[in-house]
């Protein structure tokens, strides 16, 4: 698990110590302001939090309150009176300092278990949509903290970057981004619907405008044609024509 530790400039580092001696966690990044954990939260997938509840400037407690989307929680603080507000904010554990290492294992070990629970039904419900998804013709794509349900005939054509690609439709002005390979989501587009002309692109081929031996035109963009996509790329369009 990803995590993050927020603590006071300074601070002994013990639970830092600990989270490096825990397997299963992570550690990104030790934080002495809410500035720039937040920064990294924008920036990078991150699991749990451990907070100090007094930091500078801005409390652990109304940091925490701040967040939009938060991950799992485990606040650490002198003050047991905080106990109850930070629960009342679904933290999963409140540290009481000093901690100890028996301690900080069972938080440890509550963090995985709620961690796995969640991620199995994540991937459960993920599975489910996906075979509605595509009984209604609409393919899922996970994009920020959401899923988003496409519709296949709306692709006008969709764009490789690495590990992320570009998706195109006739419903929106800017592409949806997502973490996948051109490879992955062809196997989820019906072919006889969609073509891969090149390394890193594929084609709706209902929303092709134009063709020429080396490019084709959707919209206002100019598609290559790769020398090794060619082959296919012709063979479907012969089926196609009239």
């Amino acid at each position: 698990m990803n995590c993050i530790l927020i603590e006071k400039p300074h601070a002994q580092n013990q639970i830092k110590e600990y989270l490096n001696l825990v397997p299963y966690f992570n550690l990104i990044s030790f934080c002495s302001s809410v500035f720039d954990a937040y920064e990294i939260l924008q920036s990078r997938k991150i699991d749990i939090i451990f907070v100090d509840t007094e930091l500078q400037r801005v409390s652990g407690i109304d940091f925490v309150k701040s967040l939009e989307h938060k991950p799992m929680v485990v606040f650490i603080s002198d003050t047991p009176e905080l106990a109850v507000e930070a629960y009342n904010l679904n933290a999963i554990d409140f540290l009481l300092k000093p901690v100890t290492f028996d301690r900080f294992l069972r938080t440890a070990n509550k963090a995985y278990e709620n961690n796995s629970l969640a991620t199995k039904r994540e991937i459960s419900a993920f599975e489910k949509s996906e075979q509605v998804a595509q009984q209604n013709k609409t393919v899922l794509v996970k994009t920020d903290y959401k899923t988003l349900l496409i519709r296949v005939n709306e692709i006008l054509y969709i764009e490789g970057l690495k590990d992320y690609i570009k998706i195109y439709t006739s419903q929106k002005d800017k592409p949806v981004i997502t973490l996948n390979s051109l490879k992955k989501l062809q196997q989820n587009l019906p072919a006889d619907k969609f073509s891969r002309i090149h390394k890193s692109y594929i084609v709706g081929l209902d929303h092709i405008n134009s063709i020429n031996k080396t490019q084709v035109m959707i919209h206002d963009k100019h598609i290559p044609i790769g020398e090794s996509y060619r082959h296919i790329f012709n063979e479907k369009m012969e089926e196609l024509r009239i």
